[in-house]
């Protein structure tokens, strides 16, 4: 069986991380923050997930922590497009820099 090297799925992992940050303090649009913060949670799983594989091939603790994101994540992202939506409705524009200028 030919396995990658732990050291090429932490490059791929951080190299995804840094995208996520990148897009996260140079967007202004909020689903687009919102993607970014997606991807940064992403590169977090390839990480437990690699480490478990490579660290404790026998134990699972990687994958539950992995599926324990995957849940936060996904009720992290519901939250999140349900406030996108209703700032569009009221304000009609979901830029973050025009967020600072409403008035609740």
């Amino acid at each position: 069986m030919n396995d990658i090297p732990l050291t090429h799925i932490l490059f791929v992992s951080t190299a995804l991380f840094f995208i996520g940050m990148y897009g996260l303090f140079t967007r202004r649009n909020m689903i687009t923050m919102l993607m970014s913060i997606e991807l940064m949670l992403n590169s977090v799983n390839i990480n437990f997930v690699a480490f478990n594989k490579y660290l404790y091939p026998n134990q699972l603790n990687g994958i539950f922590f992995t599926i324990f994101i995957i849940t936060i994540a996904a009720a992290e992202a519901v939250v999140a497009i349900a406030i996108i939506i209703n700032l569009y409705r009221s304000h009609h524009s979901i830029d973050v820099e025009d967020a600072g200028e409403m008035k609740w």
